[in-house]
């Protein structure tokens, strides 16, 4: 099955107003190549000028509470993320799972609170080193994936993004082998629980995709596209993502 291209980048707690310029110029670069889903997910202060700005691009927060409202000091409801100009929501990522110590109940919790106020999901999951050294990846991830994903999870609305952890930031990527076998994994356990519809499910690349190796990992038959972290910060590094994936298609 043909699955269109999602490049999404991250830009972590990155961007101050001053960087708006940079949305508007990676937006320049996404419209040459409309055959391509490309996006970012920005801190929720520059959601809404970004939004202002991006006509080619969508423009996705990184995280949103499970609950729609109530006394949660500091935390931001998906509905005030839509409200603010967000399309979509990254739930689960690895920094999150770590750093908050998020739950894969969680997780999906707040996947389920994203799509009643109609944002799309990005879901990550993804091992650690000693996880991997020890033999278990593929296991462990596709346990998280099944975990993670919240009921009636549907292709429109929803993609998945493996974060080998020990690869995010490090400029260290797992061998094209051992990608090929776990987004295969992935789809295996998508399909065990989804059906056919795991077929037209965009499973992204997110360990540190940069413009030297997002050809190779964007051959990969299973991989549909990347979550990417430093190389999205300006249009000179994300540009080259994005035409890649675009000659892939």
């Amino acid at each position: 099955m043909s699955r269109k291209k999602l490049i999404v980048g991250n830009w972590k707690m990155n961007g101050l107003l001053a960087q708006v310029a940079e949305v508007g110029a990676i937006d320049k670069v996404a419209a040459a190549h409309p055959g391509v889903e490309t996006g970012l997910c920005l801190p929720a202060t520059l959601i809404h000028p970004a939004r202002v700005s991006a006509r080619s691009i969508f423009i996705g927060a990184q995280d949103c509470h499970m609950a729609d409202s109530g006394a949660h000091t500091g935390c931001l409801s998906a509905a005030m993320l839509k409200e603010a100009g967000a399309d979509s929501c990254i739930v689960g990522h690895s920094e999150r799972r770590t750093d908050q110590h998020e739950s894969d109940d969680d997780v999906a919790a707040k996947a389920l609170a994203a799509r009643r106020n109609d944002l799309n999901i990005i879901l990550c999951v993804g091992e650690s080193e000693a996880q991997r050294d020890a033999g278990h990846a593929e296991a462990v991830v596709s346990d998280q994936l099944l975990a993670s994903l919240p009921d009636g999870a549907a292709a429109q609305w929803l993609s998945v993004a493996y974060e080998p952890i020990w690869a995010i930031g490090t400029g260290r990527t797992p061998t094209m082998e051992e990608v090929t076998r776990m987004h295969r994994s992935l789809r295996d356990a998508l399909r065990s629980r989804i059906g056919d519809e795991a077929d037209a499910m965009r499973i992204l690349y997110g360990g540190s995709m940069n413009g030297a190796n997002a050809a190779d990992l964007l051959a990969i038959a299973d991989v549909d596209g990347g979550l990417v972290g430093g190389a999205s910060l300006t249009a000179e590094k994300f540009a080259p993502i994005i035409q890649a994936a675009a000659a892939s298609g």
